[in-house]
């Protein structure tokens, strides 16, 4: 297929945090609000003349210092983060909205604030923490509306003067709704047979959404969805089976590059920083605030294994379940950043529940932050590719008697 016109632009603003939409952002007066997580609702972070970027540390080598504040087994997201603050990387922000999701991301941000590594020069710079509840009842929506109001609302109100008001909470998920629709959109193409857009390149699009301010970057989605429902594709599919990814947080799209080179076609991309569960539509009514609205939302919809009751696991399950058959996947690949507490427990059982109880194909993996060279993991990869290739000849052949 011919190259997306906007594919290496797109790449290169992949490269930095502190990119060129977000300093034309900030030239124009606009706020860079960080954030790490889903948790810490999206968008509430885009009000008035807010932006939010969702944190990363591109071509991370050493984490020497992170490791000295941390510990050598602890999760190599947060420790990359914290090495990239302490190397000076975020110092463009103008407030961090840290989530305490697990106690890697607590102490990475808790250090960050602790030696006032952000914000030096900015007076009305704030940290924030969020406490996320376990579950999904209205008690929990109560508990983190509270917690969203008191450390990110107020805060944005009051040192920056930002419309907290219902009328604008209700504008910026109109504008996240914008995005997810052009972005779904676009993820649906890879339903077909033969798609039109590869996986890595869907990677590209999703990331580039969630690290640039949205209204620089809208138009830039919309332009490429009408670019890809003319696209010609190859007569034959490139790939050779079909894949869904499936775990922890996947910010360096390399991963899934090495994937796909190995023969496989992400077809759905269910991790943090993909698009389930981030770049689904939030429909708000209007006979209830729309921030309560938002934080009942993010607590049903997360699929993060934070929410350990007994429904919220099961309903993951299923949900992988479901986006295997509505994608036509031969398999999953469950995927954990290495010394991740939360997934190393889903990844464990669902490596043997999904096979036993959904039938689906699991290939489980623990990897490092920084994972598009492994030579190891391109191995397991390609070998796995062979067996589900394997199983569809050997099914095919049955079929045909």
């Amino acid at each position: 297929m011919r190259e997306l016109k906007h594919l290496i632009y797109l790449e290169n603003l992949l490269e930095d945090t502190n990119n060129d939409l977000v300093r034309q952002a900030q030239s124009e007066g606009k706020l860079a609000i960080g954030y790490t997580c889903f948790h810490a609702p999206e968008a509430l972070l885009n009000l008035g003349n807010c932006f939010s970027v969702r944190l990363r540390a591109p071509h991370t080598t050493s984490m020497e210092m992170a490791t000295y504040y941390l510990a050598n087994n602890s999760c190599e997201y947060a420790r990359a983060l914290l090495e990239r603050a302490l190397e000076g990387g975020f110092e463009f922000l103008d407030a961090l909205a840290g989530v305490d999701v697990c106690e890697a991301n607590n102490r990475a941000i808790e250090n960050m604030e602790i030696m006032h590594i952000q914000g030096k020069d900015k007076d009305k710079f704030f940290y924030c923490n969020l406490d996320v509840p376990y579950s999904d009842d209205e008690d929990c929506v109560e508990h983190i509306e509270e917690q969203i109001t008191r450390k990110i609302l107020k805060p944005l109100h009051e040192n920056y003067g930002v419309d907290i008001s219902d009328a604008a909470i209700r504008e910026a998920v109109k504008e996240h709704n914008e995005i997810s629709r052009i972005l779904t959109e676009i993820g649906d193409f890879r339903k077909l047979p033969n798609p039109p857009i590869t996986g890595y390149e869907y990677a590209i699009l999703v990331l580039s959404s969630y690290v640039c301010p949205k209204y620089l970057i809208k138009d830039i989605l919309a332009e490429t969805l009408e670019e890809i429902k003319t696209r010609e594709v190859d007569p034959e599919p490139n790939y050779r089976v079909r894949l869904g990814v499936v775990g922890s947080e996947i910010d360096d799209p390399s991963l899934i590059k090495l994937i796909e080179e190995c023969g496989a076609m992400v077809v759905f991309d269910r991790y943090c920083y993909g698009s389930f569960p981030g770049r689904q539509v939030i429909e708000l009514n209007d006979e209830e605030s729309a921030l309560t609205q938002i934080c009942r939302w993010n607590l049903q919809n997360t699929e993060c294994p934070r929410q350990c009751a007994a429904h919220r696991v099961q309903r993951r399950y299923d949900r992988v379940d479901q986006l295997y058959h509505e994608f036509n996947a031969d398999g999953v690949i469950y995927e954990q950043m290495k010394f991740c507490t939360y997934w190393s427990y889903e990844r464990t059982m669902a490596s043997q529940i999904m096979p036993k109880e959904h039938g689906i194909h699991v290939l489980s993996i623990d990897r490092p932050y920084i994972a598009g060279q492994s030579g190891q993991l391109r191995t397991r990869v390609q070998a796995f590719v062979e067996s589900l290739e394997i199983k569809k000849i050997r099914s095919e052949q049955k079929e045909d008697k």
